[in-house]
Parts: C-alpha cells; structure tokens; sequence
C-alpha cells in the first residue's frame, strides 16, 4: 500500500505542478521528451567534455523523496551519453583498464569492480579482518585470497552470495548516479553476470546444491528490481590465454591457485557465452571483441557511436531497453526514488528465511561471539561520524545520520 500510495502521489504532485496546455503538448510528444534516445558519442564526437544539462542532484547528502520529485525533476538531467553500459570478460582479461579508458572517453563515471573490502574495510580505514583469531571458524573473513587458495571452505558459499550482494548493492549506486545527474556509468561486471560464477564454483563441488539453491532464490528475489544495462561489452580470451594473462599480472594467490584449472575457467567461458550474453542481449545491445593480444579503446568506442538507440523505440513490441522506456515524467521520478530513497529497502530483499544449508548458518553462541567482538571493533561502536575514540567531533550537536546507509 506504501508503494502504491507513493506512486499515486509522486504522479498527482507532478501533474499539480503543469498546466492542461501543457500536458497535452506533453502526452502527443512523448518519445521526444521522456525516452531516451540517439547514440552514445566519445569526446572527439562532441568537441570536448560533457556540458551537463542541468546542475547534478547531490544525491549522496540529500535525500530524493517525494517531496523532492515536486521541485526537481529527473529526465531534464539525460542526454545520449546517459546510458549504463557494462565490461564482462573472463579473469585478468584487463577489463579495469579498458573499462577506465572508456569512461573517460565516453565523459562517463567508472565504477571499479567490487570486493570483500567494502566489508571487511570499515569507514574509518580499519581492516576487519584482524579480528578473526578471536573469533570462531564460522565468522572468520573469507574474501577472493580464500577462495583462491582454499575454493572448498564451507565460507565459499557465504563469499560468493556477498560478491552477488555487493555487485546488487553497487547497480543501485550507479543507478542513483544516472538518474541524479544525467551522467552515464561504466560499470566492471554486474549483477546479471555473478551467476556464471556461481554456477561454475557448484560444477566444480566448491558449492553444494542447498548453497546453489540459497543464491537462485535470492537472485530471483531481488534482480527484477533493477533497470538492465543499456549496453554489455564482453573481452573475449581462450583459456589458454586466461592462464598466461594470470601467470603474467603475477598475484601470488592467483597463480598458486587451485581455482583456475581448465575445467574451471571453461565452466566460465562457456556459461559466460552460452548463457549470460544470450540472455542479457535480448535487452541490451552486445559488443564482443577478441582481446587476446588487447585491443585500442578508441575503436570500441567509435563502435559504439554507431550503435543506433533510437531503433528500438521505433517498435514498441520490441523488447530491448525496455527496462528504459518511460514515457511520463512522474514515472522517471519514480524509478529516481526507488533507488535514491529506498535503497535500504531494495537490500532487504536479501533476508530470505533459509536455514536448511549448515554453511549458511552460525549457531546462536558464534553469533554472539560475532557480535560482541565486531561491534566493539575501532570504528564500530556506533555509526560513522559518532565514535569518539576514532577522532570524531562535535557529537553532541549532530543530528543527521547519513543517507543510503545500504551495503
């Protein structure tokens, strides 16, 4: 009843807000105003660096609300750069260094890939992890070196459902960029792709089937929330080349890793190809290059700005960018909310009731150990900005809390 109490409002508000005449010039030019369109363009296309449209909402420090939807709407931000695009490809394929080069060509904001560290690093630059011997087995860190050097640890499971919460948890925060200031995002893997390595660890016996069984629900509860990428690029490397790539960037638990044999790293090429970019392209547009020896970033992106997004708007059975197609102003508003306002909402939807898979569960006592040693960890007696023994200030006039406190 929330959501749809909101929903009625934000669309009442904005239809408060303009006259009938407009309106009515509104709705007979509706892919004009409200639906994204033309084609990406690179620095060199557009003569220089992106002039935004209207001033950038500061997200970050001010919440997006109804109320806020009354006076700041979102389509007037977008221009043919506002798209998502995402970089997939197998290990050590150098998707970081392309997916940087492409943001900055493309005047885009990048976002780095994710990892255990947004857990185990809290805000105040104390690193978690240093408190695993006084605590029990089943609470210990578990994050990528683990995986590596010990793949069939009963914290795989638990590793490799945080890796798909924290790739969740970072869409919506690219989400909330895009539609807060018009700016596209590039983004190094996705949500919609965490699968393939999950599906690959459970052939390899590094899951087990109640594991596997946790993350499909979990997966099915919460990715229909999101908008899907406007555009995938995926760097294609055989194994062979996956291996030498790995040997060469020489990070000594890659290569003294038991993870990535053969059987392994063809259970991710295969589900990556077979799977995830047949399933993603029915949505999104898809660009597969050959990047054994690498590639030049120019002339990707000068094959992007050949791309014509316009076409799919033309038929409206067709079903790519559909996830983008709004055609009222109050419906962008909405979505703006949605992953603005209620991020920590979104990230409830991981609290699926399972208890059937024992290396998913803590028993009550290690659970209590947890608590009292993680929470009385520098920096973590009390929100950020509220512990004085980190240094922090001025508490007894502080009033706000922060905003998005999501993962």
């Amino acid at each position: 009843m929330t959501a749809v109490f909101r929903v009625g409002l934000v669309r009442l508000v904005s239809r408060a807000t303009q006259s009938p005449n407009l309106l009515q010039a509104q709705t007979n030019a509706l892919p004009a105003a409200f639906q994204q369109r033309c084609s990406i363009s690179g620095k060199t296309m557009r003569g220089g660096p992106r002039v935004p449209k209207a001033t950038p909402y500061p997200y970050k420090t001010k919440k997006y609300s109804v109320f806020n939807a009354f006076f700041d709407k979102t389509s007037k931000r977008f221009d043919e750069n506002s798209k998502v695009i995402c970089v997939e490809g197998p290990i050590a394929a150098g998707k970081s260094k392309f997916a940087k080069e492409l943001a900055e060509e493309l005047d885009m904001q990048y976002y780095p890939a994710v990892d255990l560290d947004l857990i185990y690093i809290n805000s105040y630059g104390y690193d978690m992890r240093k408190l695993d011997p006084q605590l029990p087995p089943s609470c210990r860190s578990y994050d990528v070196r683990n995986f590596c050097l010990d793949p069939s640890h009963d914290l795989a499971a638990q590793f490799q459902i945080r890796m798909y919460m924290l790739r969740y948890s970072q869409y919506i925060d690219a989400l909330q960029h895009i539609l807060s200031t018009g700016q596209g995002v590039v983004l190094e893997r996705s949500p919609y792709s965490d699968f393939v390595f999950m599906e690959a660890m459970f052939r390899q016996g590094y899951l087990s089937r109640g594991a596997r069984s946790v993350y499909n629900e979990l997966r099915q509860n919460t990715i229909g929330e999101l908008l899907k990428p406007h555009l995938v690029i995926y760097l294609d490397l055989p194994v062979d080349a996956v291996k030498k790539q790995i040997k060469a960037r020489n990070v000594d638990y890659e290569v003294q890793s038991k993870v990535f044999s053969d059987a392994y790293l063809s259970d991710l090429e295969q589900l990556y190809k077979q799977q995830y970019l047949k399933d993603i392209s029915t949505h999104a547009e898809l660009l597969i290059y050959d990047w054994t020896a690498g590639g030049e970033t120019e002339v990707v992106v000068e094959d992007i700005e050949r791309i014509d997004f316009d076409q799919f708007e033309a038929d409206s059975h067709n079903k790519k960018m559909l996830d983008w197609r709004f055609p009222l102003e109050p419906e962008w508003c909405e979505a703006r909310i949605k992953y603005c306002h209620e991020k920590p909402d979104l990230m409830n939807y991981f609290n699926v009731p399972r208890f059937d898979v024992p290396e998913l569960v803590r028993s009550a006592d290690d659970g209590k150990v947890w608590r009292d040693v993680w929470f009385n960890a520098p920096g973590m007696k009390y929100r950020p900005g509220y512990n004085a023994d980190m240094g922090d200030e001025g508490l007894l006039t502080k009033t706000k809390m922060g905003i998005n406190q999501g993962i």
